[in-house]
Order: structure tokens, then sequence, then C-alpha cells
């Protein structure tokens, strides 16, 4: 057993705004047991206004695609070595990658080797796809924090020291959530049927899914006139482009979609259904028990790779959760308007209903485990038993 110090130091790498608002919570609850820790690496905003030092932009690590990768390889690479020579230069008493694995691993795999405990909070999907990649991380980190129950299992299969710490969502999120505040702040009337539709927060997503999930809520429309759909968009660009497709209907489809900026909540909050890509939406929708349903459409190659590799019966976050079907799942060219209409149709009958609302609850209260608190804690046990 070893004590750690009164006034220890954390290196922490967070990758995106998803990692930012993880890496601050868990600062926050480790400077709980620790007020006189230092914190440092690479982080967001979130993280800087609890005293992290962040020797890069958070923006650095927020790179997707085989492309853009090779583009910023380089960049990356100093980046890697900088981190390496500062732990060695500090010796802090734990690095903690915050998802961003491509990347935070092989820091880890590094800081490692010069005797650092070192932990990846937030674990690669592993069971979706290349669950070998488990053999990588057991290179690389002493601990997982995983979100998800089912993560656990995984890597006790492979003899993998793994935690969970739940999901901040679960813990944001009442367990019965009201819809009335957020229908009145859109003034929308209770009478009225509410959809929400959310094709995803890339320009990638929104240029396969809008077009369709708008054609989607025209065939409602024509059942239904009084029907109000809502769509938020996850930024500037993608507003305008949302509004020029919406501005293109005759006016009597038109007047009744609503475009938000942002407030992705604020929209499933105020629905009685929810159509959406897939992604961390279709987890908070589920969290704000929405019926759903859920649509997977890629590129022709990514598609095509996908139904080679991916594992897991199911797609969709909800239903991998509860490990059977809870919300329908639509994938590449079955995702048509003419196919999803009937499905939003279906799941408008599922509003309150009470056998998938305590599926939803059930699946709740498993990660509603204090997270922030939960990680802090996961780590210090581990620090401790550490020889």
């Amino acid at each position: 057993m070893k004590e750690i110090s009164s006034s220890p130091t954390f290196m922490i790498v967070a990758g995106e705004l998803s990692g930012d608002i993880l890496g601050a919570g868990l600062i926050k609850a480790l400077k709980v047991e620790f007020p006189h820790a230092e914190f440092f690496g690479v982080g967001g905003p979130l993280m800087i206004a609890e005293g992290f030092e962040s020797l890069a932009p958070i923006e650095t690590l927020s790179v997707m695609g085989l492309f853009e990768v090779l583009i910023h390889l380089p960049k990356l690479l100093r980046l890697k070595m900088q981190l390496v020579k500062e732990a060695e230069n500090r010796m802090p008493v734990a690095f903690i990658g915050v998802d961003a694995p491509d990347f935070n691993l092989k820091v880890a795999h590094s800081i490692k080797q010069i005797g650092i405990t070192t932990f990846h909070y937030v674990s690669p999907s592993i069971w979706v796809w290349r669950e070998k990649r488990i053999f990588t991380i057991k290179k690389s980190v002493d601990k997982v924090l995983c979100l998800f129950p089912f993560e656990v299992d995984l890597y006790a299969k492979h003899k993998m020291d793994a935690s969970c710490v739940g999901h901040r969502l679960a813990d944001e999120i009442p367990l019965l959530p009201n819809s009335d505040l957020a229908r009145q702040t859109l003034q929308l009337t209770e009478k009225r049927k509410v959809l929400a539709l959310l094709p995803g927060s890339r320009v990638g997503e929104v240029s396969r899914l809008l077009k369709i999930f708008v054609e989607t809520a025209q065939l409602l429309l024509s059942k239904d006139p009084t029907l109000s759909i809502i769509i938020p968009a996850a930024t500037d660009h993608l507003y305008e482009i949302i509004q020029q497709t919406i501005d293109e209907l005759p006016a009597e489809f038109s007047q009744s979609f609503i475009i938000l900026k942002g407030d992705s909540r604020l929209a499933m909050e105020a629905s009685d259904v929810v159509l959406l890509a897939s992604g961390t939406a279709t987890l908070e929708a589920m969290l704000l028990k929405k019926p759903m349903v859920v649509a997977y459409k890629f590129s022709s190659i990514t598609a095509y790779i996908a139904r080679k590799v991916v594992r897991t019966p199911f797609f969709s976050l909800p239903n991998i959760l509860a490990r059977k079907l809870l919300v329908p799942e639509v994938f590449q060219e079955d995702v048509v308007a003419e196919r999803l209409a009937p499905m939003v149709l279906d799941a408008f009958d599922q509003t309150n209903d009470p056998t998938l609302m305590a599926e939803y609850l059930k699946v709740h209260e498993s990660l509603r485990l204090d997270a922030d608190k939960a990680a802090a804690q996961a780590i210090i046990n581990k620090l401790v038993k550490s020889v």
C-alpha cells in the first residue's frame, strides 16, 4: 500500500468538448479529496476554469477521419513527445486519458514505461468491433474507467482491471423528466403532437439524413397537419443548411418546422417522439424517456466495412444497454421516408407506454452512479493499491 501526497499532480489529456466535460467533472471530484492538487495536460475551457494547465488547445485532438489524421500527424507526434517529456519532468501521480483513444493510448503506453500509473476514461468501443484492441489497451493502461456496466465484463474476460463509473448524462437528467417546461419555452400547445428530428452533428451525417428526415416529416404532416417538427442545429453552418432545406418546402409544410440553434436536449424534451441519427443522442433520448426511431446511413464504403466487422447485433445504445430490441433501428438502404414514417407513427403510440418506460428507467438507474465522484474514487483506489 502507498500513500498519495496531500498535494498530488495529475496529468489529464482530453479530446473534444465531450472529454472536456468529463475532465472538468473529474477535476472537481479529485479536488474534494485533494484541495491542493495540481492538474496539467490537454483540456478545454471547462477544465481550465477548474485551474487546469493546458499545454495545447483541445482542438488539436479533435481530428476525425483517416485523411485528416494524416495531415495533422506531424503536429500530433510533436504533441505526444511534448507530453511524455512533461510527464518525465513533473512525474505526476497518474496519467488519465479521457476518450481520444487513438492518441491517448499511445501517450499512456510511453508514460507507463517511466513508472506512472495510467488510466483511460471512456472505453473504446471494443464491443462493436476490434475486440483484440483490448491487448493494446492492456499494455498501455493500468485501469479503464467504463461508462457502461456491460463493458466491465469484456475487460474481466481478458483479466484487465476496469470499473463502471456510470454516465454523466444519467446523473444530470431526472429519472422522471417533465416535458411541460420545454414545451412552454418553445411556445408549443399541449394538444399538438411534437416530433424532434436529429440528423446528426456533423456535415456528413446531415447531408445523408436531413433530406430523408424532412421527407418523412412531410409524409406525417400530410396525415396530421397539426404536427410540430423541431430540428436542432449543432452549429451555425448546419443551421444554415437546415434552414435552406426547410425554406424550399411548400408553405403548408415549412410553417410546421421549428429550427433551433443548439438546444438538442430542449428539442428532445419538448417532443413526443424522436427520429435521429446514431450516437450519444440516442442515449440522451432514452434518458429523457422518449420513444424513438434510429437511422444509420453511412458512405457505401463505411457501410460495407461495418457489415463485415461489427460484432454487436444492435447499433443504438438503448438496445445495446438493454441487450434487447427496445427501439427500431434502420440501416443504410432501408433509410427512406416511406419506411421511416410508419415506424415514427408506431412510436407515437408508445408515448408513456409503461413497458417501454420501465425498460428505459431500468437502464437509467444502472448508469446513475455519480460519475464524477465514482471516476475519482476509482483512480484513488487504484493509486493506493499500487506498489
